[in-house]
């Protein structure tokens, strides 16, 4: 961890009390922990939306893949784009059902196009993009 700055906060009681009891589920050690990881987050939401950095994301979308072409139609994608694709993980989830996990690297505009394409296609069910920075 780089060099630490400390800083103090005024807070109103009500807040605190709140954010305490929110602490105590989520598993961080202490309020500073917390705190880091919600600017952190903040900070990595600003780069996605900015496009200023390059980013990391996965992209989860579970399909029927008894639709025509899908299965075919996501291969092919995937090829098109395989220059920002890190890793996939394929499940079976039943019979008819697959999940997809897609890890990628790239522009932010570029992975939210990229993962709006796979989530729009005909017989896609879910999907959802996380996006996060690659250097925070």
């Amino acid at each position: 961890m780089s060099e630490v700055e400390r800083v103090s906060l005024a807070i109103e009681r009500d807040l605190i009390e709140r954010f305490d009891q929110l602490l105590a589920r989520s598993g961080h050690s202490n309020r500073s922990e917390a705190i880091r990881d919600l600017m952190r987050g903040r900070v990595v939401e600003e780069e996605a939306v900015s496009g200023r950095a390059e980013s990391v994301a996965t992209v989860t979308i579970v399909y029927d893949h008894t639709k025509r072409d899908l299965a075919d139609r996501l291969l092919e994608a995937g090829h098109d784009h395989h220059r920002m694709i890190l890793a996939t993980m394929h499940v079976h989830l039943d019979h008819d059902h697959c999940l997809e996990v897609m890890a990628l690297r790239g522009k932010p505009a570029e992975l939210r196009h990229f993962a709006d394409h796979l989530i729009g296609m005909k017989g896609v069910r879910h999907g959802k993009l996380v996006m996060s920075s690659a250097g925070v």
